[in-house]
């Protein structure tokens, strides 16, 4: 499974336990870290456990299991790390804080395939950036 479909994957995975403010970054040009990340918002800490679990699940049917797992426990930040794709899940209040996307301000946004872009689209909480 290239990088990019693993991204795409996960945020398919993400889309469908209403995952809001989803975005995926192409991260490759500017880390070592990981080709790809992928942020989305949930509005409770059930629901940011709910997406994980969700991604988990979804990606393990592709034969991709997490490097690592972090903060499942409190939910307000989510790590899953797939090595080439890192997954950031965030209570909503947690995004706003942290507003990881201004970090990788020079990262490219990838457009996703239809009908995840409309879905994205239609679950949007704040504008992005």
């Amino acid at each position: 499974m290239t990088s990019q479909a693993k991204a795409i994957a996960a945020a398919q995975a993400a889309l469908e336990k209403k995952a809001y403010d989803l975005v995926v970054l192409r991260v490759e040009h500017l880390s070592s870290i990981a080709d790809y990340f992928v942020l989305a918002t949930g509005r409770s800490d059930v629901q940011v456990q709910a997406i994980a679990r969700g991604i988990e699940e979804r990606m393990g049917k592709a034969g991709q299991k997490p490097l690592s797992v972090e903060g499942m426990h409190h939910a307000h930040w989510v790590v899953l790390d797939y090595d080439d794709v890192v997954v950031h899940l965030f209570y909503e209040p947690t995004r706003e804080f942290y507003r990881l996307e201004r970090n990788w301000i020079d990262a490219r946004e990838v457009r996703l395939p239809e009908p995840f872009r409309s879905q994205a689209e239609g679950l949007r909480i704040r504008a992005i950036g």
